[in-house]
């Protein structure tokens, strides 16, 4: 059963010229972790903002656990979770101090605050810089505390937006485990994110969306096979081979070549992948084309990505519209 649902929301700014939500639709099932994909702008955070009762739809509705978000915003408080972009903690303040904060904002007593507050910084491996005011945390101890203060409820529903951008890989793991493990407990999640890694890694069902609306719907897997085939990657040695590489690549592929993690490695998507291989190798041979690298892959949530917004998610700008003021 849906926990969260929303049909047909409509948002915009600056005097209706900015349609951040087009009519945009939205299912989440309880327990589980549903993710939005999307560029910078395409209206993840305005849908959380509308979701978490910070911001009012122009039309459309919107429930969460049957409760209507419009009508009733103050009841839907009670029941969710929230850290958004970037960490929303009081930097003067001690970790505990934060966290015994927010239990008592939330009506919790003193004595059951400072418990909760206690559990949390054990639970999120801040034991040690606990009693350090929050100025002194490194970017993930932010991170950390911030989704801990998001929990101080035990919510049933928890909105992360764009959780561990900015942080280093370990840290970015740390907080997968630690989303793991509240998902294992029974929250719900409604996670957007621009780490495709982070939505295959986590969600068990992926919204995409562009200019206000869900464009595709499905599980990584799903998406992944609505792209097909297999893609079929080179790496030349010298960068000036890499026309010569494209051109090649163009004629035995079934769609555009995209540059990969650097000039020098090219991709295409490709019908027969053993044989294909084998007509690019030698085709470049016989060009005296020397390379480092050559093989084939299955489609990632990237191509995903790429396909259905015609952009890969690395290269999205950073978004400076209002969305996210």
């Amino acid at each position: 059963m849906a926990i969260i649902e929303a049909r047909g929301l409509v948002r915009t700014y600056r005097s209706g010229t900015v349609r951040a939500l087009d009519g945009l639709d939205l299912s989440v099932p309880e327990g589980t972790v549903k993710g939005l994909l999307g560029p910078n702008g395409a209206g993840k955070t305005t849908t959380v903002k509308v979701l978490n009762t910070l911001i009012r739809p122009d039309a459309g509705t919107a429930t969460i656990d049957g409760i209507d978000v419009l009508a009733r915003p103050q009841d839907v408080r009670r029941i969710i979770g929230a850290s958004g972009q970037y960490a929303a903690v009081d930097e003067n303040l001690t970790g505990l101090e934060n966290l015994e904060m927010v239990g008592r904002l939330y009506r919790l007593g003193r004595k059951q605050a400072r418990a909760r507050a206690a559990e949390l910084i054990e639970a999120f491996d801040l034991v040690e810089a606990g009693r350090r005011p929050v100025k002194g945390f490194s970017g993930g101890m932010r991170r950390r505390i911030d989704l801990a203060c998001a929990i101080v409820i035990n919510p049933r529903i928890l909105f992360l937006d764009e959780p561990t951008t900015g942080l280093d890989p370990r840290s970015r793991l740390a907080l997968w485990g630690i989303i793991t493990d509240l998902v294992a407990g029974g929250t719900t999640v409604l996670l957007t994110t621009q780490y495709l890694e982070e939505a295959d890694r986590l969600a068990d069902h992926i919204s995409v969306i562009d200019h206000g609306r869900v464009i595709a719907e499905g599980t990584a897997d799903e998406l992944k096979a609505q792209v097909g085939g297999h893609r079929l990657v080179v790496t030349v040695v010298a960068e000036s081979d890499t026309a010569i590489a494209r051109q090649v690549l163009t004629r035995v592929g079934h769609g555009p070549v995209h540059e990969g993690s650097s000039p020098r490695e090219l991709e295409v998507p490709i019908d027969g992948g053993p044989q294909a291989l084998q007509t690019v190798l030698s085709e470049l041979s016989a060009a005296r084309v020397e390379l480092h690298d050559a093989g084939i892959r299955r489609p990632t949530l990237d191509d995903v990505f790429l396909t259905l917004t015609g952009r890969p998610a690395e290269d999205t700008e950073t978004d400076t519209t209002e969305e996210n003021r």
